[in-house]
């Protein structure tokens, strides 16, 4: 089977972004709404990642008053889900010394100490952090506690997630959390289109060619694909998870 161009190029934007431009909120207040985005499967977790330099004392979430901090470009997608961190305890960027930088820059602001911790969401171990990890020596912080659980409670799209030890080196297990890629085309595909798709999607051959591909491979699977959705389910792939009994 052969993907369309329009349908495949809509892939894996985070659930934040997708149900921020479906509901007129968060990146999109203000703008018209995108109202005929539709899923198809939730993919893998994009883990938040609060990374500080190691000698900044930075062991919370709290202890980034004062401090400078990068949340990333405005637009982003990262910015937003970094002020709901911060909100989350009681900080805003009034109370930081704010910097926008991507994160190639804050990673050497960082290195050179003149940046203290910036936000990056992405799959872990990522490249670029494990770098600085080994040169420079890194802490990750911890997105977790009460303030963490009010959050998640708050924002369906965000989970649970621990970076394990070893990931970067010399950096503990830290708890934080995640948002999940995902796969979303628009409501005016056909049905019986992104029911193929689906499909195929979870077929054997490509079961084998995801765990035989990138580590993230393994954590695509039937069983979270309807998790965390934001937005609606495209029909056709609603008819078939309904069908693999996946979604009643």
């Amino acid at each position: 089977m052969q993907f369309k161009a329009e349908l495949w190029n809509q892939a894996l934007p985070s659930p934040s972004v997708a149900y921020w431009a479906h509901s007129g909120t968060g990146l999109y207040e203000g703008k018209n709404k995108v109202d005929d985005l539709r899923l198809i499967a939730t993919l893998y977790p994009e883990t938040i990642h609060l990374v500080a330099r190691k000698d900044a004392d930075i062991k919370s979430v709290a202890d980034l008053k004062g401090k400078r901090v990068s949340l990333d470009e405005p637009g982003s997608g990262t910015i937003v889900d970094a002020r709901i961190v911060l909100a989350a305890y009681g900080i805003t960027e009034k109370d930081i010394k704010a910097e926008h930088l991507k994160p190639g820059p804050a990673g050497d602001r960082l290195r050179d100490g003149a940046l203290d911790a910036y936000f990056f969401v992405g799959g872990h171990p990522t490249g670029a952090i494990s770098e600085l990890a080994t040169s420079s020596g890194i802490s990750l912080v911890p997105i977790n506690g009460p303030e963490a659980d009010k959050l998640l409670s708050e924002n369906s799209f965000f989970a649970k997630d621990t970076v394990p030890a070893g990931a970067y080196k010399d950096v503990a297990e830290t708890e934080t959390i995640s948002v999940a890629a995902q796969w979303v085309t628009s409501a005016k595909q056909p049905e019986e289109l992104v029911y193929n798709i689906t499909k195929v999607m979870w077929n054997d051959a490509t079961r084998a060619s995801l765990d035989a591909g990138h580590a993230k491979g393994k954590l695509i699977t039937l069983k979270n694909a309807t998790t965390g959705l934001g937005i609606p389910l495209h029909p056709g792939a609603e008819r078939f998870y309904k069908e693999a009994g996946v979604l009643k």
